[in-house]
C-alpha cells in the first residue's frame, strides 16, 4: 500500500481543527501550517525510551493523528508534507543545521527537516516548517527569499545569506528575540533537495545516538494562542506573548506526567520515565 493510500487527509484536518476550502493556494498553506503548529506538540518521548520513531505513514497517522502524541521534526514535517501534497501543493524536503547555541553552522550536523512549498501563481516558493522545537519556530510559512522581514502570529522572522565556502547559497532563518532586542539564528540550510530515505538516516542517528540531546532527556514544546510551553528535562517554562517568562523545576514523576498530559496534551507511553 502506498503512502497516499495510507494517508487520511480528512482525519489529519480534523485533528488540527481546520475546516477551510481545500485549495492549493497561499491562504490554505498559511492556515493549515498555523493550525498544525497550534495543535500538535513537539516531543521526543520515543528516543527517550530508546527507540527512533517510525516515519512510516501508517505509524505517523496512528501516533499523531489518531493518538494523543506529538513528534519531532521528521515526524511533523513528513505529516505536513503528506497533507500539502494531498491538497495539491508541490513540496520538496530540505535539511538544515540547527544553529541555536552553536558557534558556527559547520559545528552541527545537517539534521533538521523543513519544506520548500511551491504555490501556483506566487512568484517565490515558501519555507514551511512545523517541526522546530523552539520559541523561535515558524508558526506561518515565509517566502523563501532574503532581504525582507515577516511578522505573523506574534513572531518575526527573516532569512539572511551566510558566507561560506560551498557552491550553493547558504541561508539562515532568524527569529527576533524580544527579550534580547536582537535577531537570533535558528538554522542554516541550502536549497538542495533531500529524499525521504535521507531522513530515515537522520532520524536513526538523532533518535538513537547516545550523544544526541533527544535521547538524554524529555524535550517537549507546545504553542497555543498567547503562550509557549516547554519541558526540558525537569525544567518547565511558560513564555507569554508579551515576553513574560515563568519557570519551575518538576521534582516528582507523578507531577511531571500530569504536566505532560494536561499542559502538552500528550499520553506518556508505557515504560517511559520522565525524570529518570
Amino acid at each position: 500500500m502506498s503512502d497516499t493510500e495510507q494517508y487520511d487527509l480528512d482525519a489529519y484536518l480534523d485533528r488540527i481543527g481546520w475546516k477551510g476550502a481545500r485549495r492549493a493556494d497561499l491562504a490554505t498553506l498559511r492556515d493549515v501550517h498555523l493550525a498544525h503548529a497550534l495543535s500538535l506538540p513537539f516531543e521526543n518521548l520515543d528516543p527517550v525510551r530508546g527507540a527512533a520513531p517510525s516515519l512510516a505513514t501508517a505509524d505517523l497517522m496512528a501516533k499523531m493523528v489518531h493518538g494523543r502524541r506529538g513528534g519531532y521534526c521528521y515526524e511533523h514535517n513528513t505529516l505536513l508534507r503528506l497533507a500539502l501534497e494531498a491538497l495539491g501543493f508541490r513540496v520538496t524536503p530540505l535539511a538544515g543545521r540547527v544553529v541555536v547555541g552553536a558557534g558556527t553552522p559547520e559545528s552541527r550536523p545537517r539534521t533538521h527537516a523543513m519544506l520548500r512549498v511551491e504555490v501556483a501563481g506566487e512568484p517565490q516558493p515558501s519555507l514551511a516548517d512545523v517541526g522546530f522545537g523552539a520559541p523561535g519556530a515558524l508558526l506561518l510559512p515565509v517566502p523563501l527569499v532574503t532581504g525582507a522581514e515577516w511578522e505573523g502570529a506574534g513572531r518575526r522572522h527573516r532569512l539572511v545569506r551566510l558566507s561560506h565556502h560551498g557552491p550553493l547559497e547558504l541561508l539562515e532563518l532568524q527569529a527576533y528575540d524580544r527579550r534580547a532586542g536582537d535577531w537570533a539564528g535558528q538554522y542554516a540550510f541550502t536549497r538542495e533537495p533531500f529524499a525521504p530515505v535521507d531522513f530515515e538516516v537522520f532520524n536513526w542517528f538523532v533518535g538513537t545516538h547516545p550523544r544526541s540531546p533527544f535521547t538524554r532527556r524529555p524535550y517537549l514544546q507546545r504553542t497555543t494562542a498567547g503562550r509557549h510551553l516547554s519541558l526540558d528535562g525537569a525544567r518547565f517554562t511558560e513564555t507569554l506573548a508579551d515576553g513574560t517568562v515563568t519557570e519551575r523545576t518538576l521534582t516528582e514523576e507523578a507531577e511531571a506526567r500530569r504536566v505532560v498530559a494536561e499542559e502538552f496534551g500528550i499520553e506518556v507511553p508505557d515504560g517511559t520515565v520522565l525524570l529518570g
